[in-house]
């Protein structure tokens, strides 16, 4: 299905017409991530008077995915941090993983141990707890 189609039709699909619309007249481009997602502020910074401050935006590449923002971009896009990934010389620390996506759905999901759903033998109950009745 073309691209401009999807857009028309669906809001999952990168950007829907009216937010490719606002992003013209009002958006000023900040940078892009490894992924491809861009990113937006208002048009010279101004501050959004509903809001109270600098409107900021993603226009995802491909699905909208909330978790595909790299960290650097979430806390930009957030206002933890006021300076963009591109403006500074941004390094991921070490705590912080790398992009995975959002797994749930699929066969690659996560299921600890003793889900219905894992793979292999599920432990059986040691019975160290007492079963809640009401009134007791």
């Amino acid at each position: 299905m073309p691209n401009w189609l999807l857009q028309l039709l669906t809001w999952w699909n990168g950007q829907t017409l009216n937010t490719r619309f606002h992003t013209w007249r009002h958006g000023e481009l900040v940078g892009t991530d490894e992924f491809g997602n861009i990113y937006y502020q208002t048009n010279g910074a101004k501050i959004d008077a509903a809001l109270g401050y600098v409107r900021r935006w993603v226009i995802f590449s491909g699905v909208s995915e909330a978790s595909a923002v790299p960290p650097g971009w979430y806390g930009w896009l957030h206002h933890t941090v006021d300076t963009p990934p591109t403006g500074e010389t941004y390094e991921a620390r070490e705590w912080e993983m790398a992009y995975r996506p959002n797994m749930t759905g699929t066969a690659d999901a996560y299921r600890p141990a003793g889900s219905l759903l894992s793979t292999g033998q599920r432990p059986a109950a040691t019975g160290d707890y007492q079963a809640w009745t009401p009134g007791q």
